[in-house]
């Protein structure tokens, strides 16, 4: 079992392609290589394999790490299933999963991020979660977004290394993490890893 996530970038040409294309490949190479394990293609476009258990955390870093931009955000389907051919680069790559991926992607209007896995039982209740942490995500300012994202990327730090990471006082790094609902995305996200483990 794979996870495919497949993404484009919100607004992207609301600025210059410099102020998000290295921020989404930084964040993309630190859950594997490329062009194996993600590739960015039509421009603003990209798809990224995970293990099913990190897909989630994975985007949710994602937007973290676009949203510190000025204009954008991000769109993301993550399908969940079986790989039948493992290609040199992801976008030859072929199975199950990626099928998801990419109809649940076609599909997404007003909601940025959902699931589809062969349980249509868990996909809306994950689905119906998601919807809910969104109305919190997609209102991340900059400051909101790059904390979390520094969280995400020292998991085991505490607030007053974050705040040294960031020069930033301990008590901004708490509000943001309260305003941006982050010990509730990792509640999500741990719900999510214990659900995943029964398909």
């Amino acid at each position: 079992m794979v996870a495919i996530l497949t993404g484009d970038i919100i607004n992207s040409r609301k600025s210059k392609v410099i102020d998000w294309i290295d921020r989404l490949k930084n964040v993309l190479n630190q859950y594997g290589n490329n062009p194996q394990k993600w590739e960015i293609f039509r421009g603003d476009s990209f798809q990224l394999m995970t293990e099913p258990d990190e897909a989630l955390i994975a985007a949710i870093h994602i937007k973290s790490v676009i949203k510190q931009t000025k204009f954008q955000d991000v769109r993301i389907a993550i399908g969940i299933g079986i790989e039948t051919y493992n290609a040199n680069r992801i976008s030859e790559s072929n199975g199950d999963a990626y099928f998801k991926s990419g109809e649940l992607f076609e599909s997404l209007k007003k909601q940025t991020l959902a699931l589809k896995t062969e349980s249509s039982k868990l996909d809306e209740t994950i689905n119906l979660m998601l919807g809910l942490a969104l109305l919190t995500a997609n209102n991340w300012s900059s400051t909101v977004a790059e904390i979390i994202a520094t969280y995400l990327e020292n998991p085991n730090s505490r607030q007053k290394d974050i705040a040294q990471i960031l020069n930033k006082s301990q008590s901004t790094i708490s509000e943001a993490l309260k305003r941006g609902g982050y010990e509730e995305m990792i509640n999500l996200n741990n719900y999510y890893k214990d659900k995943i483990k029964s398909l």
